[in-house]
């Protein structure tokens, strides 16, 4: 959102007035990468009408090199609250097995208009979830695209689909948000094996909210015999929980009194927790007070909002009775009567081809209680700070009688969260410095799958009065951010697969608050980064930028 930094007093108001829209868009998305290179006259002195179109340095999706085609899902240009409807039908001209199905998004805007969300179901199930790059005021234009072969049991018949993204457009946010989305399917051929998904894909049934919670049903096949969850969610809607991750306590007299700055989220079943994990702090393009921070490229996966997953196959076998089971996602840490979370889970369901039938029962259960410890300073108008240590662990096992014999799964997993979130006299300059690990072990039989999640921001925001122009404030956001990954799998003891990514930010920004737009002399620097090491080989992909522009863009392997 396009976000002035205010005077002290007014910080809470100020952190209110970023209300946007939320809107339903699921899916698992990286950017396109490879652009033109960088502009090669120097960049300006600081940033004026115009910007370079945004870009990330994450790879393109790789596709197989056979025959595809297209069916265009969504086209409209989103200027209200209005979701935007239309059918998915099967390519005729491509019908399955598919070896690969990529969604492609294309988006532009222009003149002046908040960061938006916004999300997209097909046949009830989200596969996307996003958000939008702030305008600059001739006009950008951006891509993404996801890998969603995940969600071929959906798109083997016609869907209905919808996509949300609010917006408003009036004699001050002009900015109209022209979308078009497209769905390529890739067939099978020389190298090119049909897709390994689940047996199908379900939404919630029933769905209902309960303050931050997410309540609905599922009746899964009978012959269930595996079951994956996921979960787009994000901490949003014009309030505090946007910046859950510097919420303290009403005590401090912080401008966002949400208690405890950790966030958690549980996937239950019938009453008991079958999962957790942590959620990722995202931060849009008017985060941080500062929208000139991330011209061009966004902080990561701003544009990629990525769904939480959980291995919930220790219930597969007693949830298989053909009946309805409760199935609720709870954000743990929201104080009571807290809205402010969006959730939009699905399953992912595996099914036994040779029975009709499967059964089982879980063999352990052990849910530790969290732990958590906040040492907090501060009172209303001083200086104050809260220190954060959470850990929280689980660890299931169950089994499921299937045709092939009796399959134990082992789900393990473990969070925890370190956070350091310093501020002086009114809020004047803000700091935090926090880390997130998120560490899942699934074993099955003699299969081990490791996937290693850590998160970390640390840097500052400053707003001081200028000291020349009466009720000005100079706005200053340093920050660095990385994003890693480490997934591994090994069988009867031999690594098969062991692959790691890395996504960082490194920026900083500063501009003029409370005075005429073309007064701001916002500046700013930032060098994203991507890359990826292990099984299949080596990608490193860096572009730096100078007040909206492209300096480099440049690959090391």
């Amino acid at each position: 959102m396009v976000i002035a930094c205010p005077s002290a007093p007014s910080r809470l108001r100020f952190r209110n007035m970023r209300a946007r829209s939320v809107a339903l868009v699921s899916l698992s998305v990286l950017l396109l990468g490879r652009l033109a290179p960088a502009t090669a006259a120097p960049p300006p002195s600081e940033f004026g009408t115009d910007y370079a179109d945004p870009r990330t340095p994450a790879p393109p999706v790789a596709v197989p090199h056979t025959r595809h085609c297209s069916v265009e899902i969504v086209r409209n240009g989103f200027k209200n609250f209005d979701p935007y409807t239309s059918t998915y039908t099967p390519p005729a001209a491509c019908r399955g097995p598919w070896s690969k199905v990529v969604f492609r998004m294309q988006g532009s805007v222009k003149g002046v208009q908040y960061d938006r969300l916004g999300h997209i179901t097909i046949g009830g199930v989200g596969v996307f979830r996003t958000s939008t790059p702030e305008p600059s005021t001739d006009g950008i234009s951006w891509q993404v695209e996801k890998d969603v072969s995940a969600y071929i049991p959906l798109l083997r018949s016609p869907q209905p689909v919808v996509m949300e993204l609010g917006n408003v457009v009036n004699e001050t946010y002009t900015g109209v948000l022209d979308i078009t989305v497209t769905l390529d399917f890739y067939r099978t051929g020389p190298g090119a094996p049909a897709a390994r998904t689940a047996s199908a894909v379900l939404p919630l049934q029933d769905q209902r909210r309960e303050d931050s919670d997410l309540v609905g049903t599922a009746t899964l096949p009978r012959n269930t015999s595996r079951l994956l969850g996921e979960v787009y969610v994000t901490g949003s809607g014009g309030g505090c929980e946007e910046f859950w991750d510097t919420s303290a306590p009403p005590s401090t007299g912080y401008s966002c009194p949400d208690g405890s700055p950790y966030r958690e989220v549980e996937v239950q079943i019938d009453g008991r927790v079958a999962g957790i994990a942590l959620p990722y702090p995202y931060i849009y393009t008017g985060g941080w007070s500062n929208p000139y921070a991330w011209r061009p490229s966004p902080a990561p996966r701003a544009f990629d909002i990525k769904p939480l997953q959980y291995d919930l196959t220790p219930f597969a076998g007693l949830a298989s009775d053909g009946k309805p089971h409760e199935f609720r996602v709870h954000v743990v840490g929201v104080p009571a009567g807290q809205s402010g979370w969006f959730t939009v889970p699905s399953l992912h369901v595996w099914t036994d081809a040779r029975s009709k039938q499967t059964s089982g029962s879980i063999t352990s259960y052990s849910v530790t209680p969290l732990t958590k410890s906040d040492e907090v300073t501060g009172s209303s108008g001083a200086a104050g700070s809260v220190l954060t240590k959470a850990s929280r662990s689980l660890k299931i096992s169950g089994y499921v009688e299937t045709s092939a014999g009796r399959i134990r799964t082992t789900v393990e997993r473990t969070l925890s969260n370190s956070s350091d979130h310093v501020w002086e006299a009114g809020e004047s300059r803000d700091t935090l410095d926090a880390s997130w690990r998120d560490l899942s072990v699934v074993t099955t039989g003699a299969k081990v799958e490791r996937t290693d999640l850590t998160y970390g921001k640390s840097g500052y925001i400053s707003f001081l009065p200028h000291a020349t122009i009466p009720d000005a404030y100079d706005v200053v956001t340093d920050l660095d951010i990385y994003d890693r990954s480490r997934m591994s799998t090994a069988i009867a003891g031999r690594i098969v697969a062991d692959r790691k990514t890395e996504e960082t930010y490194d920026g900083r920004a500063s501009w003029i608050y409370n005075v005429p737009r073309d007064q701001r002399h916002a500046t700013g620097t930032q060098t994203v980064r991507y890359r990826e090491s292990g099984t299949g080989g080596c990608y490193d992909h860096a572009l730096s930028a100078v007040n909206g522009f492209y300096t480099k863009d440049y690959y090391r392997c």
